[in-house]
């Protein structure tokens, strides 16, 4: 089993805590995110861990890593930033965000999964989005699932009423088995047929800032089964600043551990 973890992007909404360094090195409670990250994947058994980096890269000082650079990470988003790292896709993969930390028991549901692609949606994004922002409906992204957990629709912005939101994606999925094909066949498809006048992923940003939410979305209309791992909160993004210091000030109150258990 391989990780993933995708952390090449500016982090301009953490701006000042990214002026020096990448989002993965920002601390919390002591340790950096991506600190964090290693020791959830090596503890669940995931020793073999790519990390894709870009801003600040050298900052970055883990030789126990396989780093592989996104050279264009100032103006592409973090779709581009996984397929830099295509070279990698193997066996089975576990694909992680950067800028979030997880229980180990997020992860362990994850990688008990037989599915062909697999993505851990938080059902109780609600009430961990109030936290964060004054309006959860104008930064949640849509996700509809059938009857069988299998995602029908991710990745909408500029949403109109909750209806349209039964999960948030938490940033963290595995492809394996003949989904790790269809991730590679299926990128190659639009690789072919995007330019820069056309994206088919999403018509409203170039093909090289199309988010990972809108590739799945893309792999679903062309029939490709995504399965959601239904969790109940565990994990934290670090996107902002607000998040950060609403984070810090519930480490404080001790009020964290409704939403996480933070292991130090």
């Amino acid at each position: 089993m391989k990780a993933i973890i995708l952390a090449a992007g500016l982090g301009n909404r953490l701006l000042p805590l990214t002026k020096d360094k990448p989002k993965c090195l920002v601390e919390f409670s002591g340790k950096t995110l991506l600190d964090r990250l290693l020791k959830t994947f090596k503890i669940c058994g995931v020793n073999d861990i790519v990390l894709v980096i870009g801003h600040k890269s050298k900052k970055i000082d883990h030789a126990d890593l396989d780093l592989v650079k996104n050279e264009s990470y100032s103006n592409t988003g973090i779709m581009h930033s996984l397929f830099c790292a295509r070279e990698k896709f193997e066996k089975a993969v576990i694909v992680s965000y950067g800028d979030i930390i997880f229980e180990n028991s997020v992860l362990e549901k994850l990688l008990e999964s037989k599915y062909d692609i697999t993505a851990v949606v938080d059902k109780k994004w609600k009430r961990y989005w109030e936290l964060r922002t004054d309006d959860p409906l104008s930064d949640a992204e849509s996700l509809l699932m059938d009857e069988k957990n299998f995602i029908t629709n991710i990745g909408e912005k500029n949403l109109k009423n909750y209806e349209q939101v039964c999960g948030q994606f938490i940033g963290l999925l595995k492809f394996q088995n003949k989904g790790l094909k269809d991730l590679k066949d299926f990128f190659g498809k639009i690789y072919s047929e995007a330019s820069k006048e056309y994206n088919p992923l999403n018509p409203n940003v170039s093909f090289e800032q199309s988010t990972l939410t809108n590739f799945l979305q893309g792999m679903i209309m062309n029939g490709h089964k995504i399965k959601a791992i239904p969790i109940e909160n565990g994990w934290l993004e670090f996107d902002t600043v607000r998040d950060y210091e609403v984070y810090n000030k519930m480490l404080i109150n001790n009020t964290l551990s409704d939403f996480i258990k933070i292991q130090d």
